[in-house]
């Protein structure tokens, strides 16, 4: 992989935006194309907005907001990148397009990574002349703070790729997750919308509020998942024989009906209900403001994490202890 020092960004929303504050945040160059009204001050604003999160994390040295540029076309991004991330909206026929366009300007060197929360390499990889370098490198939001990224290779894709590209991810403190299966949804985002669709059913059903079925993760098994994910947290419920006492006590509780895998019908009644429910909840404060608390939240927990080596916060730890600010 060559030595990565000019990471070009496609798409500057909100994963896009977060990409850059990453990056730049790590002492890297930026260059990034959207073809929006308005995208370079939408872009410059959102990496504004996250970097005093930035700062409290730790900050690479010579990173500055400052380092970020705009291209004029895919194709001058294409030229000036050794890393390029796509982050354009959820269209196949979009992003096969997009990377088509990459693929023709970029050296064959370059991996071309794409954010995609779901859509299969496979797929728009296809009309591109080095498919190999063409990877999905799914993030969270944000993603300047969230370390998970799902890696995910096509048919076309090589393990040389997968290699430098979580290489590459683990050296700005990202933990790369090679999903070894082309899979729709990947992983994570399949184990969230299956608590997401529970949570639609409840809601729809009368069962419980927004608030309440928030409430029953953040106070609960969510501070357990930070850090143990289910597996874990499960084979603890083993007592001294793990995860085998576990299943052999509460594995016939799966025959009993308690959730529904199916997704309810998202008519206007249920769509109303989630919106009136989570507004309540939100309201009189503004998104960008909700942005920074999480963000103090999410820093809090994992420096917490950091003091135990488990899960996150294990990771900033080591970000930290690199860039020399250890606590």
């Amino acid at each position: 992989m060559r030595n990565v020092k000019t990471v070009g960004l496609v798409g500057g929303g909100v994963i896009g935006g977060g990409w850059a504050a990453r990056a730049l945040a790590n002492g890297l160059d930026v260059v990034a194309y959207d073809p929006a009204d308005g995208a370079e001050e939408i872009l410059r604003g959102k990496v504004a907005n996250a970097w005093p999160a930035l700062e409290q994390v730790g900050l690479a040295p010579g990173a500055d907001q400052g380092r970020l540029t705009m291209a004029g076309s895919i194709g001058a991004l294409a030229e000036a990148a050794d890393f390029i991330q796509e982050s354009a909206p959820e269209r196949l026929d979009l992003k096969t397009r997009i990377h088509t366009e990459i693929d023709a300007a970029a050296a064959a060197d370059v991996i071309v990574a794409s954010s995609t929360s779901g859509l299969l390499p496979s797929d728009f990889q296809a009309d591109c002349s080095h498919p190999e370098r063409v990877i999905v490198g799914h993030p969270f939001n944000p993603v300047y703070l969230l370390p998970l990224v799902e890696l995910v290779g096509g048919r076309k894709s090589s393990q040389q790729s997968i290699d430098a590209a979580s290489k590459f991810y683990a050296s700005i403190g990202m933990y790369p997750l090679h999903v070894r299966n082309e899979i729709d949804g990947f992983l994570s985002d399949r184990l969230q919308e299956a608590l997401w669709r529970e949570n639609l059913h409840l809601v729809n059903d009368g069962v419980a509020t927004t608030k309440e079925l928030d409430d029953a993760i953040v106070y609960g098994p969510g501070l357990r998942w930070a850090f143990m994910g289910v597996n874990r947290t499960f084979a603890l419920a083993g007592g001294d024989e793990g995860m085998r006492h576990m299943l052999r006590q509460f594995g016939p509780a799966l025959k009993l009906p308690w959730t529904k895998l199916e997704a309810p019908e998202l008519t206007d009644d249920l769509i109303e209900k989630m919106v009136e429910g989570t507004e309540q909840q939100i309201q009189g404060t503004g998104i960008a403001e909700l942005e920074r608390l999480r963000d103090q939240c999410l820093i809090a927990i994992m420096t917490a994490l950091g003091d135990f080596n488990e899960g996150a916060g294990k990771l900033l730890k080591e970000q930290r202890e690199r860039l020399g600010q250890a606590e």
